[in-house]
């Protein structure tokens, strides 16, 4: 759709100190630090904790192949997840962010823990990926002290119950007024426009109908021009949709993410890089 492009052609992410222009659909690689999430729980972990040279050896594959940014997280938010202590989480995220940090690249770390949150930024993390949508105060006033990028996102409940019973009365129109809401709660915080991102939380307290009527009508989820971040890979609705199981679920992930690029998705948030950059160029020669 030429109006979806035009209105994210000009669209850029300010970063810290980094900008990511949004030209084209971006991708963001995911690198998860926990023994129990549910796609790649436990890869990057031994008898002695995280494994760094396994994590940087990833990250880089990752950036050869063609990722923008990468997505680090110490807490799994799956269905039915139970919290990490901080202490725990911080010592999972800061040595890997450290490392990253190394790289000619985007970092940002996937918390809901405003002290996580800022040990983050104090370490120079350049987005803070939080699945609550800025609905702690503490952890909006560590992103508006900072100069690092958000992405906010939309969550029905908490990990250890959102799937549960996913309720709403009209799930599109709801999800778009959350993030309007919490785009108004981040202005009045002092974080511009450029540093905000938006994520309607794909299987965040969704069903798998509501997932497809969020995904059909993604353009209806932009808010003022504001970049949308997608994260569909290996998800559970590629499952139902499929019949694969988590390992298998790479053609599917491929394919939402092209559809997600299609509906005006600004960055979409990956397990296989190679494969959606692919993809993704093939999209953009269609649409030049």
């Amino acid at each position: 759709d030429p109006a979806l492009r035009a209105a994210s052609s000009g669209a850029v992410l300010q970063t810290g100190a980094r900008t990511l222009t949004l030209e084209r659909t971006r991708i963001m690689g995911v690198l998860n630090l926990t023994p129990d999430s549910f796609s790649d729980g436990g890869r990057f972990l031994s008898d002695r904790g995280v494994d760094l040279q396994l994590v940087r050896a990833e990250a880089e594959a990752m950036l050869r192949a063609g990722a923008d940014l990468l997505d680090v997280g110490g807490e799994s938010t799956r269905p039915g997840a139970a919290p990490v202590s901080e202490a725990e989480e911080l010592e999972r995220v800061i040595p890997v962010l450290n490392l990253l940090l190394e790289l000619d690249t985007i970092v940002s770390v996937d918390t809901r823990k405003p002290s996580v949150a800022r040990a983050a930024l104090a370490a120079g993390c350049h987005l803070i990926n939080d699945v609550s949508g800025l609905t702690d105060e503490a952890m909006l006033e560590a992103v508006a002290g900072s100069s690092a990028g958000v992405c906010i996102m939309h969550m029905q409940g908490q990990p250890e119950d959102m799937q549960v019973d996913p309720s709403y009365t009209d799930v599109v129109a709801e999800v778009r007024e959350f993030l309007e809401r919490q785009v108004g709660r981040a202005r009045s915080a002092g974080i511009p426009d450029a540093r905000i991102c938006l994520d309607p939380g794909f299987g965040f307290g969704k069903t798998l109908t509501h997932n497809l009527e969020l995904l059909r009508s993604l353009a209806e989820l932009r808010v003022d021009g504001l970049p949308l971040l997608v994260g569909l890979s290996r998800k559970r609705m590629i499952g139902a949709l499929t019949g694969a199981e988590v390992g298998e679920r790479m053609p599917g992930s491929v394919a939402a993410a092209l559809l997600a690029a299609e509906r005006g998705a600004n960055i979409v948030r990956v397990h296989d890089v190679a494969e959606t950059a692919q993809a993704l160029k093939i999209l953009e020669a269609v649409r030049t």
